[in-house]
């Protein structure tokens, strides 16, 4: 859309679009989606906004269950985000993972949707248990960007500046972005699509801040061990994720204001999909 005139925004994800690490459960996610439509909204007040991501869901779960709803409501910008959840298990496979993208970005793109995707930063870097999975995760954002480039999808490219490892960019689990995390993500993406007054300062350092104690980060990777670590491998030796059970948090387009009894789905009415 010229000028970033966007009517009708769709995300499509896992729990980094469904708001994880910026807000809660009770109070409400906000999230880099949210905010990125607070960018839209800026533009165009018109702007209707879904966010269909759940939390836990692979690649494939996200193409198999959000793919369609998505195509339904007919919006001219998605964000389709998903890959880490599978980069985490046993069995990845960065071509399957890549696939399960592609064909969401060819068939939202061939609806007449602009689509905008990111790379993912480095766990290593950020978790240093991690490190064994950064070939996975620099394997993934190359297949990332050639599936973009075939289908000429918008990358913002949010694994490449230095501050992405700066704690302050991650919550206590180190998997989901925090509050300052998701809105350099939400600029990243303003900035990729060009829309107006955004800029490349997503991508400075944050402010200095006091060094850490010493012996501080061997405690700290113990803590997240106990306190995360732990806890996601029981889900997964029983087989279970965070998101069963769980639906889309705003299955509708509605505008950004809207209220939570406004996003709550309805039964009893359509889809609102008409322009």
């Amino acid at each position: 859309m010229p000028n970033g005139e966007y009517l009708r925004y769709v995300a499509l994800g896992d729990s980094q679009t469904e708001g994880l690490g910026d807000g809660d459960d009770t109070a409400g996610l906000r999230g880099f989606a949210d905010r990125l439509a607070g960018h839209l909204t800026a533009v165009n007040p018109g702007l209707r906004y879904a966010n269909l991501a759940v939390r836990g869901r692979l690649a494939g779960q996200v193409r198999a269950e959000q793919l369609g709803p998505a195509l339904a409501l007919r919006p001219d910008l998605a964000t389709v985000v998903a890959g880490v959840n599978d980069i985490l298990r046993p069995r990845f496979d960065a071509a399957e993972v890549a696939a399960q993208l592609e064909e969401m970005f060819a068939a939202l793109m061939a609806a007449g949707t602009h689509v905008a995707t990111v790379t993912f930063p480095d766990l290593g870097s950020v978790v240093p248990l991690a490190r064994p999975l950064s070939p996975r995760i620099a394997d993934l954002n190359d297949r990332i960007r050639a599936a973009a480039a075939r289908h000429g999808v918008t990358v913002a490219e949010t694994a490449r500046p230095a501050a992405v490892a700066d704690p302050r960019m991650w919550t206590t689990d180190r998997l989901h972005a925090s509050p300052v995390g998701h809105e350099r993500i939400a600029a990243a993406l303003a900035h990729a699509l060009h829309l107006p007054g955004s800029d490349d300062s997503w991508t400075l350092p944050l402010p200095p801040q006091a060094a850490a104690p010493h012996g501080s980060a061997l405690a700290a990777e113990l803590r997240w061990v106990a306190a995360f670590l732990g806890p996601w491998l029981g889900r997964r030796l029983r087989g279970r994720s965070s998101g069963d059970g769980r639906t889309a948090k705003r299955p509708r387009l509605l505008p950004l204001s809207a209220t939570p009894s406004d996003i709550a789905p309805q039964s009893n009415q359509p889809q609102p999909n008409q322009p």
